[in-house]
């Protein structure tokens, strides 16, 4: 599946942002504005995937879409950049990325605080890998409201498929516990590599295997069940 969308001409918003206005709203310091100067050309909030423009209901947490396309300066991209936008923007937001006649989809799961809902929780960033500028782009995905929109929109960058039944959010906390996982394996693979003694490799040995057992439980796309 991919994750370039030929967006509805109807929701072809195409408005240039000023980098100023959201350092304002966001608070902005001195070294996110320098990254801001250094990274970023130019921001234009491309589509705006509402009710009245995409003909789909709202949902609780999004009202709307919006799609970002930010011409970078380099071909690094630091997510606080991205997390400042997020922050200034009160919806849902997938970004399109461009350096050197290459495209990138990049967006993080962003859904209203439980305990407050004019504040805003983001998961991580997630990316497609760098593509031409010209391919082709998929019609958009098919959907009941802008929720179920959303969802098709994430699913598609993020790195694991859902299991049957699993919500964007459960999916996205796996995704979330696979990377903590594998920081764990990462480490003990380190650990066993600098281990002189035998009896202490033999242990650090079981240790890494059983991590990994558990890395792969967590990357599966069936539930499996707990084992002896």
């Amino acid at each position: 599946m991919s994750a370039l969308i030929a967006y509805p001409k109807q929701a072809a918003f195409g408005r240039v942002l000023p980098k100023n206005k959201i350092y304002e709203h966001s608070g902005a310091n001195t070294r996110l504005k320098d990254l801001f100067v250094k990274q970023v050309e130019q921001i234009v909030w491309q589509y705006k995937l509402a009710p009245e423009t995409v003909h789909l209901p709202a949902h609780p947490g999004v009202p709307e879409i919006q799609i970002f396309s930010i011409q970078l300066k380099t071909p690094e991209l630091h997510c606080d950049v991205l997390r400042c936008i997020d922050g200034a923007i009160p919806f849902p937001i997938v970004f399109e990325l461009t350096f050197d006649g290459r495209t990138q989809v990049v967006a993080a799961y962003k859904r209203p605080n439980e305990a407050d809902a004019s504040r805003w929780v983001l998961s991580d960033y997630f990316a497609t890998d760098w593509l031409p500028m010209d391919s082709e782009r998929t019609a958009m995905p098919l959907a009941l409201h802008l929720g179920g929109l959303y969802e098709q929109l994430l699913q598609r960058l993020v790195p694991l498929p859902a299991r049957p039944q699993e919500t964007l959010a459960e999916l996205v906390a796996r995704v979330e516990r696979v990377q903590a996982k594998q920081r764990e394996v990462e480490k003990a693979s380190a650990r066993l590599a600098k281990e002189k003694q035998f009896n202490r490799k033999v242990e650090l040995n079981a240790e890494l295997r059983k991590l990994k057992t558990e890395l792969n439980e967590l990357k599966e796309a069936q539930m499996t069940g707990s084992r002896s």
